[in-house]
């Protein structure tokens, strides 16, 4: 079943983003409210929606201004959580995942956004839009809120691959430095590899010789590479671009944003505590919205995939309508600053600024 609504043209727009609406922990009804937040501060947006057709159409249609800027795509299966990504490429023909990238890769949307099984996207990621020339191996980054001037750095990969030889991470030092000097307009991006410490005897043998290959190499990647850094470095401004393998990558990003979490609700136990501290938060509420903003990472909410010839942005899987419209913000702005051709990365430096600023006064007067 396919529907569609005269405001959705068949041709490709980089207005148009292609949803796989059946990914993630939640299911569709969370993924169409984050489109639906979506449109209310980007009503230029249109989506291809893939999924069970039945539910999608019941799902949008109580929604009067999101039913008139979708098309809807049925897929009658779903990949799952549990499947591996070499399951994904072999049974993946007819999922709703699958029929996102494809739009992407026909040429119909400018960009794709899933919720799904990540390993199981950047298979079928991979094998639909191919790598982008020179690319060994595609990886995930994210933008990391820190005290350079961009007032972001780049971390990759967060996600692709758990392993990662010398080669690879030579290969995302050059991607994460295209990225922040494409998106965040570093003119010569500093790379630091991640270790358990920055003395040159510390960490693994392929760390070791990582290390050794891109002071090497960064000249001929037009970066400068900093040495060894620590976790503790990211937020810094040490360097720009974070380099490590998927593995730790993922492990530090979710960390985090557990602890952000937790300290979220610190605040909030803190200022409900005693009659005066209740007293307290009310002098300081305003304050108080834009902190709980600036250290949400609902709000930042989005991996972006590297190394391909198009556009696919990875939201969490236990997203809500908030980092879903997040993941969905990022992925449009990518798009409309040129999608395949220049792998999305011109749109960041706006996206960001534009987070970093507007949106937070928006969210705070809510």
């Amino acid at each position: 079943m396919t529907s569609a609504s005269a405001n959705i043209p068949n041709e490709a727009g980089a207005n148009v983003i292609s949803i796989d609406a059946m990914g993630g922990d939640h299911g569709p009804k969370v993924v169409v409210g984050g489109m639906a937040r979506t449109i209310k501060r980007n009503p230029d947006v249109r989506f291809v929606v893939h999924g069970n057709g039945d539910l999608l159409q019941k799902l949008i249609a109580r929604r009067r201004r999101l039913r008139e800027l979708c098309r809807i795509c049925h897929a009658d299966k779903v990949v799952t959580m549990e499947e591996k990504p070499s399951q994904a490429l072999r049974n993946g023909q007819g999922t709703s995942m699958w029929s996102a990238i494809d739009t992407v890769r026909n040429g119909e949307a400018g960009a794709a956004v899933s919720c799904g099984n990540t390993g199981a996207l950047m298979a079928i990621s991979t094998f639909r839009l191919r790598r982008a020339p020179g690319v060994n191996r595609p990886a995930i980054a994210c933008l990391w809120p820190s005290s350079n001037p961009s007032r972001f750095n780049v971390l990759l990969d967060v996600g692709a691959d758990i392993k990662a030889n010398m080669q690879d991470l030579l290969g995302y030092a050059a991607l994460g430095a295209v990225y922040s000097r494409s998106g965040l307009g570093v003119t010569r991006p500093r790379v630091g590899l991640l270790n358990v410490g920055t003395e040159a005897h510390k960490g693994r043998p392929e760390i070791k010789a990582a290390h050794q290959l891109l002071q090497e190499q960064s000249n001929a990647f037009d970066f400068d590479y900093v040495g060894f850094v620590e976790g503790s470095d990211i937020p810094s401004d040490r360097a720009d671009v974070f380099v490590t393998d998927g593995f730790t990558g993922n492990l530090i990003l979710k960390s985090v944003e557990g602890t952000v979490t937790l300290i979220r609700q610190f605040l909030n136990d803190t200022f409900r505590h005693t009659p005066l501290s209740r007293i307290g938060a009310l002098f300081a509420v305003t304050q108080l919205r834009r902190l709980r903003i600036r250290i949400d990472p609902r709000r930042v909410n989005g991996g972006v995939f590297l190394g391909l010839n198009g556009t696919v942005v990875k939201s969490h899987g236990s997203a809500d309508t908030i980092g879903v419209s997040a993941a969905i913000n990022l992925a449009a702005r990518l798009a409309r600053s040129g999608g395949a051709e220049n792998s999305g990365l011109e749109g960041l430096a706006s996206h960001f600024k534009s987070l970093s600023h507007d949106e937070i006064e928006a969210a705070a007067a809510e």
